[in-house]
């Protein structure tokens, strides 16, 4: 059986923008697991997992220590410890996850790792489209505009 310890797991830290850095674990391909993606993620006070979003796929929170503050199209509401949190695919499904209190917080973001993934900014009005080949990986703006499905084809 392969396991890991929520609360012994060494975490990375990424370089992220002020507000949403974080420490994560990885926890899906220390398992085995491929089918989920599965992430601890301690925010310390002030900090954010990511941009408010959504995602083609459902997605779920569960604090495990502390307390967050989800937005969702509906407010803002705390969800503290022992809290799970379901997000639905598409619009109604858009959140963002932040550690107002002084505080850390350890929760759990998981959904699943299907590819290829989709997600849309709302704020920031951009997708990024990932197939899983990095390099076919791609953010934009909806102001950039769509190209005829024709183009640059001979």
């Amino acid at each position: 059986m392969n396991h890991v310890n929520l609360y012994d797991l060494e975490l990375d830290y990424d370089e992220e923008p002020e507000g949403y850095g974080a420490g994560y674990g990885r926890v899906a391909p220390l398992v085995g697991g491929e089918e989920t993606s599965f992430n601890l993620v301690v925010l310390a006070s002030g900090q954010a997992v990511c941009p408010y979003h959504y995602e083609f796929v459902e997605e779920w929170l569960l604090v495990l220590d502390g307390e967050v503050v989800v937005r969702t199209p509906e407010g803002e509401e705390t969800a503290v410890r022992g809290d799970a949190v379901c997000f639905p695919v598409g619009p109604d499904g858009a959140h963002k996850v932040t550690n107002r209190a002084s505080n850390p917080a350890r929760i759990v973001m998981f959904s699943s790792a299907r590819r290829p993934a989709v997600a849309v900014y709302p704020d920031s009005d951009k997708l990024n489209v990932n197939p899983g080949n990095p390099e076919d990986r791609v953010i934009l703006r909806r102001e950039d505009g769509n190209r005829d499905y024709w183009d640059r084809e001979p």
